[in-house]
């Protein structure tokens, strides 16, 4: 069973240069190991996931202008999370606030092509299911 994933779970974009911290706003007030519990619905830009340094991908618009005033040779630009989807799978019994829980296998699909993955879900003994 993969682990309940928390405030703080660090997170890593495919198009990301650096990892980047998930922010859980303590609204559903369920904790986990000490820290409020994630759902499938904490996928919001900014506040749930932050950037992941700069990003890489060419269908990001800013890295594409930028790549192109510099005649074609990629240049990475600020990251700024486009995540209009929630994370996938999450859990299939586990609630939390009624919506699945995030579990460490789950992912999250940016706007430009990014894959975000978490790395590390900040609990080692909470399980979901």
């Amino acid at each position: 069973m993969p682990e309940q994933v928390v405030m703080g779970a660090l997170l890593s974009c495919s198009f990301g240069a650096a990892p980047a911290k998930l922010g859980v706003l303590p609204v559903n007030r369920v904790n986990a190991e000490g820290q409020p519990a994630a759902t499938i619905m904490d996928h919001k830009p900014m506040v749930n996931i932050a950037p992941f340094g700069v990003c890489k991908s060419m269908a990001n618009p800013t890295v594409s202008s930028a790549t192109s005033a510099a005649m074609g040779v990629l240049t990475p630009m600020p990251c700024i999370p486009a995540t209009s989807s929630p994370w996938t799978p999450g859990a299939a019994k586990t609630l939390i606030a009624g919506q699945p829980a995030l579990h460490a296998k789950c992912t999250c699909t940016c706007n430009w092509g990014g894959m975000i993955k978490i790395d590390q879900p900040g609990t080692g003994k909470t399980t979901v299911t």
